[in-house]
This record gives structure tokens, sequence and C-alpha cells, in this order.
């Protein structure tokens, strides 16, 4: 969580477009968009909202992260026995080395997963387990709308404060989609999302923060 409290970042945003008394954008509406923009920011870069768990595996190989979260980032470590490391596979080379690894003898101790970025709320676990097992769980969730705050009782933003400028770029842009009739709203609009998108490095990062498969390549031995 930041230290940037909601109340600043809209005034920041007031100044920027002109309307420090907030006639024709009030707070609430730009705290609409204050909360749109903390969605939008964990839609594009899951890892900008992370949640630590240790979440029990149901039987089998298929397994579901929590009801709040919207995509898996890692799956680190047993929570059981030794607490075993667990590795990233890509499907391809289990299901070449263990075609039939579905149907294997299930056990308590996972060794490796499987992500696909397709379904990102489903993830696949190696060896299947017996429905024992526990894992420490990384994956991301939605943030909860906020509220303005007071002066007595500031509210802050729910992600970190290196997200702020992103933050306040989206703001500028829903706010200039309020007056897109006019030509140059429309392309400021268009050019404070570009700017938003490019603070967040979508460009060049989006991808990899988004498929822990790029993270890194593994392989799985016979004898495992």
């Amino acid at each position: 969580m930041g230290v940037m409290t909601v109340a600043a970042l809209i005034e920041r945003a007031s100044i920027i477009i002109q309307d420090t008394t907030n006639v024709r954008w009030p707070k609430e509406e730009l705290l609409k968009w204050l909360n749109d923009g903390q969605r939008e920011i964990v839609l594009h870069k899951p890892v900008a909202y992370p949640q630590d768990s240790v979440e029990t595996l149901a039987a089998g190989t298929k397994q579901s992260i929590p009801a709040t979260g919207i995509s898996l980032i890692d799956v680190p470590r047993n929570e059981v026995g030794d607490k075993r490391a667990i590795r990233i596979v890509e499907r391809e080379i289990l299901e070449a080395e263990r075609p039939g690894w579905h149907n294997e003898t299930a056990v308590q101790e996972v060794k490796h997963y499987v992500f696909d970025t397709r379904n990102p709320k489903k993830f696949f676990v190696y060896p299947p387990n017996d429905g024992t097992g526990q894992v420490n769980l990384i994956y991301s969730a939605a943030p909860t709308d906020l509220a303005l705050g007071t002066e007595e009782s500031p509210v802050t933003i729910t992600l970190d404060d290196i997200y702020s400028n992103a933050l306040l770029d989206y703001i500028i842009y829903r706010a200039s989609i309020k007056d897109a009739e006019y030509a140059v709203n429309a392309q400021r609009a268009e050019a404070m999302y570009q700017t938003f998108l490019n603070s967040l490095g979508i460009h060049r990062e989006r991808v990899m923060m988004n498929n822990p498969n790029l993270h890194t390549r593994s392989n799985i031995s016979r004898n495992e």
C-alpha cells in the first residue's frame, strides 16, 4: 500500500485539468476514475498488486487461485514437509517426458507447476496432488474501490506510490474523454492513455510480467 493519499492525487489531477473548484469534474467523479485506474494498472501489470498466501491444493493436477485473484504470478514452494521449492515447467516439455502425467500416483509434495496465460486463474501441479498438499501462492488481485477520505481520516491508494504518476495520467485521460467531442480533447485523451501505458512500460514488459513461463525455462528429468 502506498502513502500517497486519494485526496492529494485528485487535487493534482484537478490542477492539471484546470478545475481546482471541481465544478466540471467533481471529486466523486475523479475518484471513480482513480479506482478504475488502479484496476487497469493491475490488468496490464499483475505484479502491481501481488497477494501472498498459503493454499491447500485440490486433489489431482488442476488447481485454481483464490476467487478474489485475477492472475497467477508464481508458486514458489511447498508449505508441507521440507518446504521443497517448486519450479515452473512448460507443458510441452512435461508432456514429452511424461505423456500420462495427469494419471500418475497422487502425492502430497509438488515438484513442478504449469501455467497457461490463456487461463490465468488456473494452473496445474506435478505430480498430481492427493488433496493434502499446501503451497505458497503468489497471485494478483483487483483492488477494491477507495473512498475520498477526510483530513482527519485520509485514505491512501492501494498500489505502491511508484504507480501514482500512472494513476494521475489515467485520471486525466478519463477526464479528457468527457470532452472528447472537441478534437483537441480527443487528441489529449489518446495521448494521455499512451502516456499511461508508457509509464507502466507496457510495450517492453507486458508479456514478460504476465507470463511466469518467460521468467525461466525448466527441464524435467525422468528420474523425478
